[in-house]
């Protein structure tokens, strides 16, 4: 293992030889990831978002480093499992991901064990002995907790998060559960939690289009007494006091802004803008609810004087999807533009202005969630460790969800048992580098086909069904609009030998496992 010393130099980490203790080691910074789903970039408002500001997130942006070319998954049950085991979700030997809905009818205990039997018995984990995210936080001596959708597939377990690593926890472990925002109970640290005044029978799912009915069933709050989000920051904020005198990790895996829509109210600053419905008012509260949760995660740090000592990261698991449709605007699954024509991943894909969609949330790229164009796997990523990161730098080098355990084990000092996909980002927050020194290539799956992105941002996508490949260059074309397959056949070549082992894949079949019920 090699030799480390982190030290100071004009305000940002750097590395050096020697064979003094390691900084990190005498100072470890606690370390709060807010991990957003379904959060476009386009809704900040430091990418322009003009409809609201989101001033707590873009403080991440405008006092830390932040990622021009960052990718997540083409939706969320990949994004986590790539986020917190380091491999690519091409892959179909490291994880797999079992479908959601068998907690839903839990009542007890007994009920509990039975769904979690059959989700363990069937669950594909990495090699024994290596090493995910909260493992190697483990493994360096910090205290970790999660809160919101818990670890990762559609329906986690209680043995499932505790070999993890994960030492404290709250929140949905059923994720179609997760997309309701009054829960009937949560799973925290093992029990059950049960919220007697969430009565809702379908746990306050809320709606997706506006018109009467919809309107009516989102503003019935019979049933509805606590929203998941505001016991989810009562726990962080129990978390951070808490273990306030020792090293933490912090991941909230938010279920918002995701859709349908729920809220409790429409922010008054909000309910002001004309020319939006109501449901497109609701939709920006959400967003603007996940905005105040990093300030209060902000202010809460401060109390405990602790935001000098903390590494906050912000980023989503993929691109936006628009959950408030109007008449013809918006129309989701399937995505239609306002004349009705329904969008496809190749030939007619998703445009923000095709659309009608006002917020233009995936930052008028193309393709939105469940796209492996740009719209649906680039995502918003920024580093906050004012003096020791570098306040307001973009880089452009192409990064991933799944360089987060390599990078932690590498600033930790912790050698990985085995090779992950990801790469350590450590040089660039703290070398002064803005760029990895070797050529990468960054995966992503969809259900057309993978995709690859080299580190000069050429990108080559893959239509399973239609067997053809596409090339684009990223830097010159925002939009994906003009193959290059003829003018760069050498890049062409050299990307189509990077996806060789992935292009039958798809859109993960196979790794998707039925939790059947069973009668009582």
């Amino acid at each position: 293992m090699r030799n480390k010393t982190i030290c100071l130099t004009l305000g940002i980490l750097t590395y050096t030889t020697g064979h003094a203790e390691s900084y990190i080691n005498e100072y470890r910074p606690n370390v709060v990831f807010i991990y957003a789903d379904d959060m476009g970039r386009g809704m900040l408002s430091h990418f322009g978002q003009k409809y609201i500001e989101t001033p707590n997130i873009d403080r991440i942006f405008e006092q830390g480093t932040s990622f021009e070319y960052a990718y997540g998954c083409t939706y969320s049950a990949p994004a986590r499992a790539s986020l917190l085991t380091g491999y690519n979700d091409c892959r179909g030997d490291k994880w797999n991901i079992p479908r959601g809905g068998p907690y839903l009818t839990v009542k007890n205990y007994k009920d509990l064990e039975r769904v979690e039997h059959k989700i363990d018995s069937a669950r594909i984990e990495p090699p024994i002995g290596d090493l995910l995210l909260p493992q190697i936080f483990k493994r360096a001596g910090y205290v970790t907790g999660q809160f919101g959708k818990l670890d990762w597939g559609f329906a986690s377990t209680r043995k499932q998060i505790h070999e993890h690593g994960w030492d404290e926890y709250c929140g949905y472990m059923d994720h179609r559960a997760a997309h309701a925002f009054y829960p009937h109970y949560f799973l925290e640290n093992d029990s059950i939690v049960w919220f007697k005044g969430n009565t809702a029978p379908d746990w306050g799912l809320g709606t997706e289009e506006e018109s009467p009915a919809a309107y009516k069933k989102r503003w019935d709050m019979t049933g509805k007494a606590v929203h998941a989000q505001d016991i989810f920051i009562d726990r962080m904020v129990h978390f951070i006091r808490k273990h306030n005198h020792e090293p933490f990790f912090m991941w909230h895996s938010t279920n918002l802004p995701h859709g349908p829509v729920a809220v409790k109210e429409i922010y008054p600053e909000i309910q002001k803008i004309k020319g939006l419905t109501s449901i497109e008012k609701e939709y920006l509260t959400m967003v603007k609810m996940l905005d105040n949760t990093v300030g209060t995660v902000f202010e809460e740090l401060k109390k405990n004087k602790l935001l000098d000592h903390t590494l906050i990261i912000f980023s989503a698991d993929n691109g936006h999807d628009t959950y408030y449709n109007v008449g013809n605007r918006c129309r989701n699954v399937p995505s239609r533009d306002k004349q009705g024509k329904v969008f496809d991943s190749w030939d007619y894909p998703f445009l923000s202005k095709l659309s009608g969609d006002l917020f233009n949330g995936n930052d008028g790229m193309t393709g939105k969630k469940r796209d492996n164009f740009e719209g649906g796997v680039r995502v918003p990523l920024a580093i906050w460790y004012p003096g020791h990161i570098r306040a307001g730098k973009k880089l452009n080098q192409v990064v991933t969800n799944y360089d987060w355990p390599t990078t932690f084990a590498d600033l930790f000092d912790i050698k990985l048992p085995y090779k992950k996909d990801g790469e350590s980002l450590m040089p660039l927050l703290t070398g002064g580098k803005d760029k990895l020194s070797k050529e990468r290539y960054v995966f992503m799956n969809s259900r057309t086909g993978p995709s690859v992105v080299d580190s000069n941002h050429w990108k080559l996508r893959y239509n399973t069904k239609k067997k053809a490949y596409r090339l684009f260059y990223l830097p010159n074309d925002y939009n994906e609009e003009y193959p290059m397959n003829d003018k760069r056949p050498d890049i062409m070549e050299k990307l189509k030998k990077q996806l060789a082992p992935y292009p039958t894949i798809g859109y993960a079949p196979g790794l998707t496992i039925e939790v059947i019920h069973e009668e009582k």
